[in-house]
């Protein structure tokens, strides 16, 4: 079999950011999937499936919700390793064009008091399997080391 795409990024090379993880034709619009990256693969423990799993259920609800950005999100949801998440969005985008949304989504996030949007049993599968503060400590670590201090470097995949 092919290797696909992202298992040809060197992982240990790879920083926290956000990157362009591939970009696909879907009639005649273009949709552009970003690795939204908030551990350092293989160099510092992933996040806890319980924060990742909250982190999805507010970012995601956040987006859908963003006046400016909701009709052009299709999907944000985590990453099978849990070192971040995958973001896919309607047109043809740069790594550049979606800082400050991140910025707003990880603040939002580290910021967030309440019951967590879809965590009941009706609503997700797994509800209880949640972890609001770790989720919040996760995503202000995201916000104040990488996200606002970003660099060319944690917007562009490493070359091998």
């Amino acid at each position: 079999m092919e290797k696909i795409a992202s298992f040809t990024i060197n992982h240990l090379k790879l920083l926290r950011g956000i990157y362009v993880s591939r970009k696909d034709s879907v009639n005649g619009e273009v949709i552009t999937t970003f690795d939204i990256r908030m551990k350092e693969p293989n160099r510092e423990p992933a996040l806890d499936p319980k924060a990742i799993h909250t982190i999805e259920h507010i970012a995601a609800t956040f987006l859908r919700n963003d006046r400016k950005w909701s009709g052009k999100v299709i999907y944000w949801g985590p990453m099978g390793c849990l070192t971040g998440n995958y973001f896919l969005v309607k047109g043809d985008l740069k790594s550049e064009d979606i800082v400050e949304l991140m910025k707003e989504t990880f603040r939002f996030i580290a910021d967030f008091e309440g019951d967590v949007p879809g965590a009941s049993p009706k609503d997700c599968g797994n509800w209880s399997f949640q972890d609001l503060e770790l989720a919040k400590k996760e995503s202000r670590k995201y916000l104040e080391e990488v996200l606002e201090k970003i660099k060319p470097e944690n917007l562009h995949y490493p070359q091998d």
